[in-house]
C-alpha cells in the first residue's frame, strides 16, 4: 500500500520557505512591494536557515525510527517575524521507552543542527564585513555566545573599538541556528535538553528544571526580558519529564558521552543577552 502524501507538511514547508525568503529580503532593505524581483536576495538566508531547521528535525525523526518510536515528519511554522519562522517541530506519537532512546532522540537534532550552524557561521563570517559603527540611535545589536565570539575572532580577527561586524545573511542564519540550539538544549521539562538531563540524572532533572527556570526569570529581570517570557512558557508546558518504561536499562559510555557533549554545546551556544538596543 502506498503511503499517504504528507500534504500538510509540504504546504507548511513551502510557506515557511517563502516567508523566510521575504524575511531575508527585508533584512537587505528590499521593498518587496515596489521591487518584488529583488526577493531573490533573501534566498541565501532562507536556504541556510531552512537547512539548519530541516537537519535538526530530520535527525530527531530518523533517531525516533531507529528506536521504533512513532513520530511525525517535521512541521514548519511560517511567521511574520524578522526571521520569517517560529521554527519547526516533530510530534512524538508514542512513548520513548529507554534512556538510550532518550539520549539518541534528544541529542541527535541539536548536535546535527549545531554542526550545520557552525559551518554556516564560518562561511557567512568569511563573507561578512567589519564596518565603522553607524552611530544610529536605537540600533539593534546581536549578542554573542562563547562559540560565535570565538568563530568571529578566528575568521575576522579582533574587531577594533568603534567598529561593528555586518553579518552576511548566511552568518545571521548560522547565528540563529546556534541560538535555537541553545534554546532546545535547555535541560528543562521535555525540551531536547530535558530528555538528555532526565536520561543522565533521573528524578534530579525536576530540580534542575526548577533551578534553571528561576535562573531564566532572573536573567529576564536584569538582562533580557525574553528570558522571563521563556521561563513562563516553560512553567506552562511543565517542568516534569514522564518516566521511561525500562529505566533499569543502563546508559553505555557512548550515550553518556553524547549526553555530556550536548550539554557542553548548550554552554557554548547560550547567549545571556541575545538582542540589545544600542542607544
Amino acid at each position: 500500500m502506498r503511503g499517504k502524501i504528507p500534504y500538510i507538511h509540504i504546504v507548511l514547508f513551502v510557506l515557511t520557505l517563502f516567508s523566510t525568503v521575504i524575511a531575508g529580503a527585508l533584512q537587505k532593505g528590499v521593498d518587496i512591494f515596489k521591487e518584488p524581483y529583488r526577493l531573490v536576495e533573501g534566498i541565501p538566508f532562507s536556504l541556510t536557515l531552512m537547512l539548519i531547521l530541516l537537519s535538526h528535525e530530520l535527525s530527531h525523526y530518523f533517531a525516533s525510527k531507529l528506536h521504533r518510536t512513532k513520530a511525525t515528519l517535521p512541521y514548519f511554522i511560517p511567521a511574520p517575524s524578522i526571521i520569517g519562522t517560529f521554527g519547526a517541530f516533530i510530534k512524538m506519537k508514542s512513548p520513548i521507552v529507554t534512556r538510550k532512546a532518550l539520549i539518541d532522540i534528544g541529542a541527535s537534532g541539536p548536535i546535527i543542527g549545531f554542526g550545520v550552524s557552525v559551518v554556516a557561521s564560518v562561511v557567512g563570517l568569511m563573507n561578512s564585513e567589519v564596518i565603522v559603527s553607524s552611530g544610529e540611535e536605537y540600533a539593534l545589536s546581536l549578542g554573542d555566545s562563547l562559540l560565535f565570539a570565538f568563530l568571529a575572532k578566528v575568521v575576522l580577527g579582533v574587531t577594533p573599538e568603534g567598529y561593528d561586524i555586518l553579518l552576511h545573511p548566511i552568518a545571521f542564519a548560522g547565528w540563529i541556528g546556534l541560538f535555537v540550539t541553545s534554546l532546545n538544549l535547555l535541560p528543562i521539562g521535555q525540551l531536547d535538553g530535558g530528555h538528555i538531563a532526565f536520561a543522565l540524572f533521573g528524578n534530579v532533572h525536576r530540580f534542575v528544571s526548577m533551578a534553571l527556570v528561576i535562573a531564566l526569570a532572573v536573567l529576564g529581570f536584569f538582562i533580557w526580558t525574553g528570558w522571563g517570557l521563556w521561563a513562563f512558557l516553560m512553567i506552562i508546558l511543565g517542568l516534569r519529564h514522564p518516566p521511561v518504561m525500562y529505566w533499569e536499562t543502563p546508559l553505555d559510555p557512548k550515550r553518556k558521552f553524547i549526553g555530556w557533549l550536548a550539554l557542553t554545546i548548550f554552554i557554548l551556544t547560550f547567549i545571556p543577552a541575545p538582542f540589545t538596543l544600542k542607544t
